[in-house]
């Protein structure tokens, strides 16, 4: 996953960000978690940006 990239949510493991499950959206930078991998920051077309493991996203052509 790079940063700009298009991805869409596909799985969630956070019930709170339920309203962005099938959505699309551009990665805008990396976050690192407590040890179990590294996350990534969507942005999308509402203007709101929600942090996701790279598990729960997949690229978008």
């Amino acid at each position: 996953m790079e940063i700009g990239q298009k991805v869409k949510v596909y799985r969630l493991r956070d019930k709170q960000a339920s309203a962005k499950l099938g959505k699309i959206g551009t990665i805008e930078r990396y976050k690192m978690t407590d040890g179990s991998g590294v996350g990534v920051f969507v942005k999308f077309d509402d203007n709101t940006s929600t942090w996701f493991f790279e598990d729960e996203i997949k690229a978008v052509d």
